[in-house]
């Protein structure tokens, strides 16, 4: 090989390498802090109240393009058996096939798919969720707050989600008809999600 022919090799090797650090360089993948973080709901009870719970156990990831956030990407993975509303016999029939069928479907999934921005620090997060091994487009508010340092050298950050969905949409369709009118369980659950990620 000649000169030349060594040159524009080495020239094309060189912006191979240099080109996707470039890319990379922008985007940070930041953990999910579990011990710091929330992922609750609230459900009608018997038309004239809310029954409130939680996921105990969950992780994820959240990459996040600095530069432009509506580019990142988040990954939720929760444990169904995890499901907490502080009762315990109601707990149990959340897990049976009655709802959930935690032994079935032991995980609940969301993977973000587009992000927009909705003014400030305000977005607008779509993504698929998966419950119940039904998969369904979703679209949440989201918050982001800009990154801070802790006492320990770590960046944190926190990101809040909220919205509604339907849980026939996923296949949890039990209920109960009240003698007084109505259903024993609302089918609009509403998602309060707080979470703290850091890096």
């Amino acid at each position: 090989m000649n000169r030349f022919a060594l040159l524009v090799s080495g020239v094309v090797l060189g912006c191979a390498l240099v080109i996707p650090q470039t890319v990379r360089a922008d985007t940070s993948e930041w953990t999910l802090d579990g011990t710091h973080s929330r992922i609750g709901f609230s459900v009608s009870h018997m038309v004239v109240s809310s029954v409130s719970g939680r996921f105990k156990q969950f992780s994820g990831t959240v990459a996040l393009d600095d530069a432009n956030l509506t580019k990142s990407q988040v990954d939720i993975t929760i444990k169904t058996e995890s499901i907490d509303t502080d009762d315990a016999k109601r707990d149990e029939h959340l897990r049976s096939p009655d709802f959930f069928d935690a032994k079935k479907f032991p995980t609940l999934l969301f993977k973000s798919s587009k992000i927009t921005k909705a003014g400030g620090n305000k977005y607008k997060l779509t993504g698929a969720l998966t419950i119940h091994g039904v998969t369904k487009d979703v679209t949440l508010d989201a918050t982001v707050s800009d990154p801070v340092k802790n006492p320990w050298g770590k960046m944190v950050r926190s990101v809040k989600l909220g919205g509604k969905v339907k849980r026939g949409d996923f296949g949890l369709k039990w209920n109960k008809t009240l003698d007084a009118g109505g259903v024993l369980v609302g089918d609009d659950v509403t998602l309060d999600i707080q979470v703290e990620v850091d890096k």
